[in-house]
């Protein structure tokens, strides 16, 4: 379905997230993360994770090319989204899980609630964070690095329970359904390096 230009994702599964109160720290490491301006660009500090790097990054594109056919979208795509979850600490496996689970890959999927991009961020995030350029939810780096560090922030917040986090981060917390889908998901992305 198309509305004011935007694919309504029949699969977007984010909605119920949550503007919480979040101390001034809280809410100013977040900003400051989302605003730390850098090109995706992989940067190995030796020949072997250059290796691995590429050996993730060759499969994850053999995987993903049904969803995303274009050779350069998903160049870019796969780039930034290594980068975004490695710069927030999370296996990038677990966001292509989730990206699979809330957005099924649609870069401008909406949700009925209102949740937008790949990540399916809620706007109240932008205010809160400081940026009142709600379009920018679907420019691809913009909401990788906004997602993966409010996943972050959820992690941190639930001191490293993945299934309280990941349920925060859909607003269903305390409910299965949601965590067990993006780490089901999460399992057809992982990777093992063969060396």
């Amino acid at each position: 379905m198309l509305a004011a230009g935007l694919v309504v994702g029949a699969g977007a599964e984010a909605g119920n997230q949550k503007e919480e109160a979040l101390a001034d720290s809280v809410r100013l490491a977040l900003s400051n993360a989302i605003h730390a301006d850098r090109p995706p660009k992989p940067v190995f500090r030796d020949e072997t994770a250059r290796l691995r790097y590429q050996a993730w990054f060759d499969a994850m594109s053999a995987r993903l090319k049904r969803r995303l056919p274009d050779e350069q979208a998903r160049t870019e795509f796969l780039e930034t989204a290594w980068y975004e979850a490695k710069r927030a600490g999370l296996d990038p496996g677990l966001v292509l899980g989730l990206i699979q689970v809330e957005s099924a890959y649609r870069k401008y999927a909406v949700s009925i609630a209102g949740a937008r991009g790949y990540m399916q961020v809620m706007p109240f995030w932008t205010s809160v964070i400081g940026d009142s350029n709600r379009r920018a939810l679907f420019d691809m780096q913009t909401n990788l690095r906004y997602g993966c560090s409010i996943l972050r922030m959820y992690i941190d917040m639930e001191q490293g329970n993945l299934f309280l986090a990941l349920g925060r981060y859909n607003g269903s917390r305390g409910r299965p359904e949601y965590p067990n889908a993006v780490l089901a998901a999460w399992k057809n992305w992982e990777f093992k390096a063969a060396f």
